[in-house]
C-alpha cells in the first residue's frame, strides 16, 4: 500500500508542479509585484527558465532517481541510518525525515553562497533580474548534479525511505515555486505565513543585488532555519529591491547558452555600499 501511495505521489508530482505553475502565472499576470516585462519579454524569459528546468528534471529522472531508490532500499534492508535505529510511528518518521531533509537543504543552499566553486554554478539562479515563478526552474545542470550526488549519502545516513523523499520533494517544489513568484501577500498575511514557510517577500530579499541581502534567507521550505542560524532578514522597502546580479545582468546572461556558460565567465562582483533591508 505504501509503495502504491509513493508511486501515486511520484506520478502526480509533475501534474502538481504544472498546476501550481499555471496558478502562479495567472496570479502574476493579474497582480504582479514588479512590472518587469515589455510585450513578449515575459514569454521568452519564462521559456528559457523552463527549458533549463525540464532538462535538469530529465537528468535527475534518468540518472539519479534509481540511485536514490537503491540507496533507500539498501539502508532499509540493513537497518542503516538514523531513522532505522529505532522503531518509530510512521507519522514520526515522516516528520523527522522531512525536517532533516529540509535542514540539509538549508545548509546546502548556504554552502552554495559561501564556497566560491559552488557559487559559480548557483549564480545562474541569482542572475535572473526579473524573478518570477519560472525562476524556480533556473538552476545550472552542474548544481543539480552536485546536489543529486550528495543526496545519495544523505539518504543513507538519515535512513530516508523513498516515500518520505517523494513527499518532501513535492512539498519543497510547490513552496519554491510560490516564493519565487512575482507576487506579494498583504503584510499581516505574509507575517503569519512566514512563521512557517518561506514567502515571496522573504525570498525577494534573498535575490537582492545587495550582497548582505543576497547572503540571507537561505531556507527553502521552512523559514525557521534562518531564524535559528541567524540568517533571517526582512526588507523595510520590498518594492525598492533590485533583483539579480549586476555583473550578470546583460542580455547574453539571460540566454540559454549564456546561463550554461555563466560558471566559466568569471566577473568581479560589483560592490554596493547600501541596501534597503534590515534584520528582524
Amino acid at each position: 500500500m505504501m509503495i502504491l501511495s509513493t508511486l501515486t505521489i511520484a506520478e502526480a508530482r509533475p501534474w502538481l508542479s504544472v498546476g501550481v505553475l499555471v496558478a502562479l502565472l495567472l496570479w502574476e499576470s493579474m497582480t504582479p509585484y514588479f512590472r518587469f516585462f515589455s510585450e513578449g519579454g515575459r514569454v521568452k524569459h519564462g521559456l528559457w527558465n523552463v527549458v533549463l528546468g525540464v532538462g535538469n528534471g530529465i537528468v535527475v529522472a534518468v540518472v539519479f532517481v534509481s540511485l536514490w531508490l537503491a540507496t533507500a532500499t539498501w539502508a532499509r534492508e540493513r537497518g542503516f541510518g538514523l531513522l532505522n535505529l529505532a522503531e518509530l510511528p510512521l507519522w514520526a518518521r515522516f516528520v523527522i525525515a522531512i525536517l532533516l531533509l529540509d535542514l540539509w537543504t538549508y545548509w546546502w543552499h548556504r554552502m552554495n553562497h559561501r564556497v566560491r566553486f559552488l557559487w559559480r554554478f548557483h549564480r545562474v539562479h541569482h542572475s535572473d533580474p526579473s524573478m518570477d515563478v519560472t525562476t524556480a526552474n533556473r538552476f545550472h545542470p552542474g548544481e543539480i548534479v552536485f546536489s543529486s550526488l550528495l543526496r545519495i549519502p544523505l539518504i543513507a545516513l538519515i535512513g530516508v525511505r523513498l516515500e518520505e523523499l517523494v513527499v518532501y520533494e513535492a512539498l519543497l517544489f510547490a513552496v519554491v515555486q510560490f516564493h519565487h513568484a512575482n507576487v506579494g501577500l498583504p503584510g499581516q498575511w505574509d507575517r503569519r505565513l512566514r512563521a512557517l514557510i518561506v514567502t515571496p517577500l522573504l525570498h525577494k530579499v534573498h535575490h537582492s543585488r545587495w550582497q548582505p541581502e543576497t547572503d540571507s534567507n537561505y531556507a527553502s521550505l521552512f523559514s525557521w532555519w534562518d531564524r535559528l542560524f541567524s540568517s533571517f532578514r526582512v526588507s523595510a522597502d520590498p518594492h525598492g529591491l533590485r533583483l539579480g546580479l549586476d555583473e550578470y545582468a546583460g542580455p547574453r546572461d539571460q540566454t540559454f547558452t549564456g546561463m550554461l556558460s555563466t560558471p566559466w565567465r568569471d566577473k568581479a562582483r560589483i560592490k554596493e555600499t547600501s541596501g534597503t533591508g534590515g534584520k528582524s
